[in-house]
Parts: structure tokens; sequence; C-alpha cells
């Protein structure tokens, strides 16, 4: 059965919106930045390091306090977590 001219069309249109939507992510500075690992990648580099993900509800005071101060520790969120932790437990977390 032979397709209408209308969703030929259609099937152009959706085609060219899709390459449009792809394109995009090269425009103005977005594609130059530094590729991302994707989360599979992630998940093995960081147990090669030996880290685990680790969950844990905490007050919205104490979360803005870590926020501001892991934007300017070297290692990020994770480094200062385990850094204050370590500090927190002593000689027991070693």
């Amino acid at each position: 059965m032979a397709m209408k001219k209308t969703d030929l069309e259609k099937n152009k249109a959706l085609k060219l919106n899709q390459t449009m939507k792809q394109d995009s992510a090269d425009r103005y500075g977005k594609g130059a930045a530094a590729p991302k690992i994707d989360r599979r990648e992630q998940r093995r580099a960081d147990q090669a390091q030996g880290l685990v993900p680790f969950a844990c509800k905490l007050n919205v005071n104490l979360v803005e306090q870590l926020k501001t101060l892991a934007a300017s520790h070297p290692e990020g969120m994770t480094g200062l977590l385990s850094e204050v932790l370590q500090r927190g437990l002593g000689d027991k977390a070693a």
C-alpha cells in the first residue's frame, strides 16, 4: 500500500526536526564542552577507586552549607564529605 503524499511530507518534517535538534548541540559552544562520561563508565571508574554510592537525608540548611563548601573544594562534594567524615570519625575511619 502506497503512502499518501501528506504522510511522506510529515515523515520528512520529522526527520528534519530530529537532525536540527542533533545539530543544535554543536551550536553556540555547547558541543565544545569536555566529553561527558556516561553513567556506566563513571560507575566503573568509581568502583576502581573503591567508591560506592551512599544516600542519606540531611537538613536543607546543612546541605546548602555543604554545597557552598564543595564549590571551592578541589575534589567537589565527594572529597569534601570524605574529608569531613574522616575528621569526625578520627582514627576509626582509617
